[in-house]
């Protein structure tokens, strides 16, 4: 799932509210280490931050999902980023095993939720930190505040921001959609505040890919009403990266900034938006990589915005290469 535009936020809710399974294959159970919580970690504020870490090795890698999405997100590129480094990932409050919520201003409050995860934690730092699709927003306002605590930056796909071109009556479209998306989410809250069944229509079904185990702290996770007032924060700040540019003044000054970009991550925009999307996706990215005297965008074949799924040998080589550990990354082709 993604987070890249006005338009894909509201497919990114109706996948965690409707989804369905059409395939039935047997279940992965090397997942069931996210059916229990890693490390608990107290960082203030009434917060527990769910904190998994794995390998060893220097620098430490830090990972940091998309918008919708916890730590089992990296389930692939962890464990062999875990041969070379060590390397955590996290819940963000809210999510998974992590108590609280992810309060608004979204990318701020999360970006200094990491940084008293790290502290406390007693993580070394300078750490890489590793970003994904709104996550990406998250690790470059992390770098903007806490500049020395940061080796280098890996992006996968970083989100399309100021789309330009959208005529106010497509506006006036979504943004009626988009308020009944984000009203769906807050009824879903208040269900999760009473008590299930009353939240099984705000759920997916259970996923045939996970155990019994993996799917009931699945359903845990967002039977709480801070998930969903997470969510629906999260999903408002995707919503505002829309309509604003990449900072002028964002700077990270010469912290290696490597942003991985896929050439087919448009697998859930509707045909029509597409060009548009991808335009204002690569100004983004350029904007973005322009931000550092060492920024680079590395091309990445063969798949979609979830390179961490798709291609996750070429993120774990770009993360050597941006700590320093090797040259060139090879491409798949």
């Amino acid at each position: 799932m993604t987070d890249k535009s006005l338009f894909a936020a509201l497919v990114c809710a109706s996948f965690v509210l409707t989804t369905a399974f059409a395939d039935a294959p047997a279940p992965n159970f090397a997942l069931d280490v996210y059916a229990k919580p890693g490390e608990l970690v107290a960082i203030g504020n009434g917060k527990r931050l769910n904190l998994r870490c794995s390998g060893s090795g220097s620098p430490t890698v830090v990972l940091e999902s998309g918008a919708i999405t916890d730590s089992m997100a990296w389930s692939d590129v962890q464990p062999l980023l875990a041969k070379t480094f060590r390397v955590c990932s996290y819940d963000r409050a809210g999510y998974g095993f992590s108590e609280g919520a992810a309060s608004a201003p979204y990318i701020q409050s999360t970006a200094k939720d990491l940084h008293a995860l790290l502290q406390m934690a007693k993580i070394a730092r300078p750490v890489v930190l590793v970003g994904h699709s709104l996550g990406t927003n998250i690790v470059r306002e992390y770098a903007s505040r806490y500049p020395t605590d940061v080796r280098a930056i890996v992006l996968l796909d970083p989100p399309a921001q100021n789309l330009e071109g959208v005529s106010a009556e497509k506006r006036e479209v979504v943004d009626k959609q988009n308020a009944a998306m984000m009203e769906s989410i807050a009824d879903c809250g208040r269900k999760a505040a009473k008590n299930p069944p009353e939240l099984d229509s705000c759920l997916r079904p259970p996923n045939p890919k996970f155990s019994d185990a993996l799917n009931a702290a699945q359903r845990a996770s967002k039977s709480r009403p801070s998930f969903w007032e997470s969510i629906g924060n999260a999903l408002r700040a995707g919503r505002a990266l829309d309509r604003e540019p990449v900072p002028a003044t964002e700077t990270h000054g010469a912290i290696p900034l490597v942003i991985l970009q896929p050439d087919n991550p448009f697998d859930d925009e509707p045909q029509e938006d597409r060009p548009m999307i991808e335009i204002a996706r690569i100004k983004t990215q350029k904007a973005i990589a322009a931000t550092s005297t060492r920024g680079e965008i590395i091309p990445v074949a063969h798949s979609s915005h979830d390179v961490q799924n798709d291609q996750p040998q070429i993120v774990v080589d770009t993360v050597k290469r941006a700590a320093g550990l090797v040259g060139q990354v090879a491409q798949k082709r």
